[in-house]
């Protein structure tokens, strides 16, 4: 991952947590192209860096937001359970 790259994910968490309440799916659209499992991870670091500097509800949302994408994107493993 580049620098810029980079820096483009922080500006979206910015944007993401920034923007008014349920808009974010508004916001993600406009910036599909930097969606993936790049993403995913630095929104893990950002809010776990929030969860340390104790804004808890920010790492809530950002750990949130990453599980939705992770899904999204098959990252994240959907468990069946059997009847």
């Amino acid at each position: 991952m580049t620098e810029s790259r980079r820096q483009q994910y922080f500006q979206l968490i910015e944007d993401l947590v920034g923007c008014p309440n349920g808009q974010e799916p508004d916001v993600l659209d406009a910036n599909k192209s930097l969606i993936d499992a790049d993403f995913v991870q630095t929104l893990m670091e950002v809010a776990t860096a929030q969860a340390h500097e104790g804004n808890q509800d920010g790492a809530k949302f950002l750990i949130f937001l990453a599980r939705q994408l992770s899904k999204e994107l098959g990252l994240y493993p959907e468990l069946v359970t059997e009847s």
